[in-house]
C-alpha cells in the first residue's frame, strides 16, 4: 500500500516527513504534511560536504556533537565549495571551437601571444581574449566618385573591391578599423590611376586594365599600412560621363560606333576584293609571260628558218627563189575567196573568179558552212572555166578578123 493511500498513511513513509524528529528530536506534531524545512535541507547537505572534506570529523575526547573546527566549520565548508565550484564554471568557460574557415587571434592580458588553428582549443577566460576571423570569405567593398582624367575631363566611376583576411594577426592589431583604411586607399589608387589615363580609353576598352592597375596599386597600399587584407578582384561596375553632359557623350561614343561600323565594313570589303584583284593580276602576269615565251619561240624559230633558207639560198639561188615566191603566192591566195585566171590567148586582161559571191547563190534552205569543195573538185572547176574563158575569146577575136 502506498504511503498516501486513504487509510493507510503512515508518517514513516512520508518522504516530507523526518520521522518525527527535529534536528534529533520529535516535532510536536507529528502528523505535519508540510514541505521540508528549508534551513535543515541545508544543514544537511553542509554536513555531508563538511564531512566529505574533513571538517566534520568528531573530537576523540569529547562528549556530545562538538566538531573539531569549532570556529566556523560550516561556514568554511560552503566557501571551499563555492570556490570549487567557481574555478569548474572558469575553466569551463575557457572551452570554445574555433571553425574550419577560421583562425583565431590570442590577446593574453593585451599582449599578443599566438594565432590558433581550426578545432577545440581552451583558454583561460577572463586573461586571454580570443578574436574568431574568417579567412576564407570574399568580403566586397563598393566604391563610386567623381575624378578627372588626363586630358581633363570628368568621370564618374563605380567599382566594387572583394578582398579577404589574409593575416589575422595585422588585421586584428595594426589597424583600427581596416575597412576604412580600404576605402581610403580604394579612393587613392582610382585617383592615381585615373588620373594617368584618358577618357576614351575609361569609358571604351580601358575598363579591365584599369581595373587590374588599381588592384595592384591596392594591394601595395594594403601591404604598407599592414591591414592583413588581399585584394582578391576590382571590378569596375560603371564608368561614365557626369549626367549634365551624359548626352553629348553618348553622341560621342555612338559616332565612334559608326566609324567602327564604317571600318570594318571597309576592311570587309576590301577582304573580298584584294584577293581577287591578285587573282586577276596574277593571271594577267601568267599570260604576259606565256605570250612572252610564245614570241621568242616563234621569233627563235623564224631566225631558225631565215638561217637554214639563207644556207640552201647559198647552195642553189635559183631554185630557192622560186619556191620561196610560190611558197609566198600560195600563202597569199590561200587567204582569198578569188581566183585568178590568165587566159592562154593571150591579152592584158586578168580574170578572176568570186567564189565568195557563188557561194551566196547557194539556196536558203543549205547549210553554208557544210559545203566543203576538195582539191580535185576546185580543180575540175578551174579547169572548166579556164576552158570557157579560152573558148570565149577565141570566138571575140575571129568577129574582130584577127
Amino acid at each position: 500500500m502506498a504511503w498516501n493511500e486513504p487509510g493507510g498513511r503512515d508518517d514513516k513513509n512520508d518522504p516530507w516527513s523526518s520521522g518525527g524528529n527535529d534536528r534529533g528530536g520529535r516535532r510536536p506534531n507529528g502528523d505535519d504534511q508540510g514541505p521540508p524545512d528549508l534551513d535543515e535541507a541545508l544543514q544537511k547537505f553542509m554536513d555531508k560536504i563538511n564531512s566529505l572534506l574533513g571538517a566534520g570529523k568528531k573530537s576523540g575526547g569529547s562528549g556530545g556533537g562538538s566538531t573539531s573546527g569549532g570556529q566556523g566549520g560550516p561556514g568554511f565548508g560552503f566557501i571551499g565549495v563555492l570556490a570549487l565550484l567557481a574555478a569548474v564554471v572558469w575553466a569551463g568557460m575557457g572551452f570554445y571551437t574555433v571553425d574550419q574557415q577560421e583562425r583565431g587571434v590570442i590577446l593574453r592580458l593585451g599582449k599578443f601571444t599566438e594565432t590558433v588553428q581550426p578545432g577545440l582549443q581552451w583558454n583561460p577566460p577572463l586573461i586571454d581574449d580570443v578574436t574568431k576571423l574568417n579567412v576564407t570569405r570574399v568580403r566586397t567593398y563598393d566604391h563610386r566618385s567623381l575624378m578627372l582624367t588626363k586630358d581633363e575631363n570628368i568621370v564618374d566611376v563605380d567599382m566594387t573591391i572583394q578582398y579577404v583576411v589574409s593575416d589575422p594577426k595585422s588585421y586584428v592589431l595594426n589597424v583600427r578599423d581596416p575597412e576604412t583604411s580600404l576605402g581610403h586607399a580604394s579612393e587613392s589608387s582610382l585617383r592615381h590611376t585615373v588620373g594617368a589615363t584618358n577618357l576614351d580609353g575609361i569609358l571604351t576598352e580601358g575598363r579591365e586594365t584599369l581595373a587590374i592597375e588599381v588592384a595592384e596599386r591596392l594591394q601595395r597600399y594594403m601591404e604598407v599600412y599592414g591591414t592583413g587584407l588581399a585584394i582578391s578582384r576590382v571590378n569596375i561596375k560603371n564608368a561614365t560621363a557626369p549626367s549634365q553632359v551624359q548626352d553629348a557623350f553618348d553622341d560621342v561614343i555612338k559616332a565612334r560606333e559608326d566609324e567602327q561600323r564604317v571600318k570594318n565594313q571597309a576592311e570587309s570589303y576590301a577582304n573580298g576584293i584584294v584577293p581577287e584583284a591578285r587573282g586577276t593580276a596574277q593571271r594577267v602576269m601568267e599570260e604576259a609571260n606565256a605570250y612572252r615565251e610564245e614570241v621568242v619561240a616563234r621569233a627563235t624559230g623564224e631566225a631558225d628558218r631565215f638561217s637554214a633558207l639563207l644556207e640552201a639560198y647559198a647552195v642553189a639561188p635559183d631554185v630557192t627563189r622560186e619556191r620561196l615566191y610560190i611558197e609566198t603566192l600560195q600563202q597569199v591566195y590561200s587567204n582569198t575567196p578569188k581566183v585568178m585566171i590568165d587566159s592562154e590567148a593571150g591579152g592584158n586582161n586578168m580574170m578572176y573568179l568570186p567564189l565568195d559571191k557563188l557561194m551566196e547563190r547557194v539556196p536558203a534552205g543549205t547549210n553554208n558552212r557544210n559545203i566543203r569543195l576538195d582539191d580535185n573538185s576546185l580543180r575540175q572547176i578551174t579547169d572548166q572555166v579556164v576552158r570557157e574563158v579560152n573558148s570565149r575569146s577565141s570566138s571575140t577575136n575571129l568577129r574582130e578578123g584577127r
